[in-house]
């Protein structure tokens, strides 16, 4: 059973009159915990404000996989005064460190405590202040640790396939340059110079076509035929690199009329061989091309070696967004961009606003399980350049709309989101750039529209 002796220890009730402490103890209760007992768990519904008489409790956030360690209260603190005045389910969980004892105030009192005794509210929500800026700090700290760590995992697949694709092509370069080479030897002694010249020509003008599998199978089996007819070695290995290449049976009788039979064979061999180098070299061109752009947009995302504040193209930095993104979009989610190409530069915190991008953008995503349409409109309002970000996703229930940037607030399940994405997206935009952020929503039309200014000093 409570007493008054014990609750003057705690500093929130030491300086309350008598009256007072007793109406504290007549609507209150004890909880006992044992060690590692749970008092509250996160995405519960909040029920009761607590008070630490004994022992200790461990409170905790689940963010991705983890649980991230908030604080740890010692007798004497309380907690559950937050997603109470908030209105939310418990935005973290607490569990005893050892035997612990605690005083439980039930909602209604507690917002009965506040009105009647105003010692305990000024105590209350100097604290709760505090707290919240101490909580978002670290939830941000550890959220922004977590994002880099899966935007990290998306760009290792991201360059991971081009960077395999070209050490295969190096490797398979090799060798087929070996076999170019030797074939060349052979050929330069039987062919003539005006040969050589239109051989060369075949090879250079035909690069890779795109067909079906249909139209491969066809064409394949065609040029088969045609090679077999003049027992030339090899022809299952000669055929792909022809139809690859785009050669028809029309080409290669040209060819054979232009060579004569008797060294038609190592004409096709050399062909063969010249098309796959240029073939590889392209792979390796290409791969090298994919992960230089994939490092300039890791770069002009995080605008590396830039002042803070600059001059910021907004297209670029959506477009640098959206490769970081890249690996989240291909499950089968569209992206239409909108964009006004007269819009003008802004003076912005280029990183921080692609953090904006970056979260909106995941949660359309999230929204639409990867599936859908996401459109991007740009175009500038009187001295504001305005971004407008639509998904065709499920939509934000009406009766939650005003909430969505509250801080904690979050309708995902436990450790898939933290409730500061959009509370982040929210200071960025209107606190740090004097611009608005608002959003509206329907199933099916789900808009977040973001206006900056186009000159902004800080």
């Amino acid at each position: 059973m409570l007493v008054g002796e014990v609750l003057r220890t705690v500093p929130l009730f030491a300086h309350l009159p008598d009256d007072l402490m007793q109406w504290v103890i007549d609507h209150s209760s004890e909880v006992h915990l044992e060690d590692g007992e749970c008092l509250f768990e996160e995405g519960k519904p909040a029920r009761y404000f607590f008070v630490l008489l004994e022992g200790g409790l461990l409170v905790t956030k689940r963010i991705g996989n983890r649980d991230v360690v908030l604080t740890m209260h010692e007798p004497g603190a309380f907690t559950g005064e937050i997603p109470l005045l908030a209105g939310s389910d418990y935005v973290a969980s607490g569990c005893a460190v050892g035997a612990s004892r605690l005083m439980r105030m039930e909602a209604d009192e507690f917002y009965q405590m506040l009105g009647i005794c105003t010692v305990i509210g000024r105590g209350i929500f100097a604290a709760m202040a505090n707290r919240i800026q101490t909580t978002e700090a670290l939830v941000q700290q550890s959220e922004k640790l977590s994002g880099l760590g899966k935007m990290a995992a998306g760009l290792a697949h991201e360059l991971n396939n081009p960077a395999a694709a070209s050490q295969r092509a190096v490797e398979q370069l090799q060798e087929k340059m070996l076999q170019l080479h030797a074939s060349s030897q052979q050929l330069a002694q039987h062919i003539t110079v005006e040969q050589w010249e239109q051989l060369s020509r075949l090879a250079s003008e035909h690069s890779t076509e795109q067909l079906s599998a249909l139209e491969r199978s066809e064409r394949e089996d065609e040029l088969l035929a045609w090679l077999d007819e003049r027992a030339v070695a090899d022809s299952w290995e000669l055929a792909p690199a022809f139809v690859e290449a785009g050669l028809t049976v029309a080409e290669l009788g040209t060819l054979a009329e232009m060579i004569g039979d008797a060294d038609l064979e190592r004409a096709l061999v050399w062909l063969e061989s010249s098309l796959s180098v240029n073939d590889l070299l392209a792979t390796v061109e290409q791969g090298t091309a994919r992960i230089s752009g994939l490092v300039k947009a890791i770069k002009e995302y995080s605008y590396m070696d830039r002042a803070q504040l600059q001059e910021v193209d907004i297209h670029a930095g959506i477009e640098s967004t959206l490769i970081i993104l890249k690996h989240k979009l291909k499950g089968g989610i569209e992206v239409i961009r909108e964009y006004d190409p007269h819009v003008p530069r802004i003076s912005a915190y280029a990183s921080e606003l692609n953090q904006v991008w970056t979260n909106i953008l995941d949660n359309a995503i999230d929204a639409m399980q990867g599936k859908g349409i996401i459109h991007i409109r740009t175009m500038q309002k009187g001295t504001f350049v305005c971004v407008e970000i639509v998904d065709n996703g499920p939509g934000i229930p009406a009766e939650i709309q005003s909430r969505i940037f509250e801080p904690f607030f979050t309708t995902k399940d436990v450790g898939k989101g933290t409730g500061l994405g959009l509370d982040t997206a929210y200071r960025i935009v209107v606190v740090d750039h004097n611009g608005t952020i608002t959003t509206s929503s329907v199933p099916g039309e789900t808009t977040f529209r973001i206006c900056l200014p186009e000159k902004f000093v800080k």
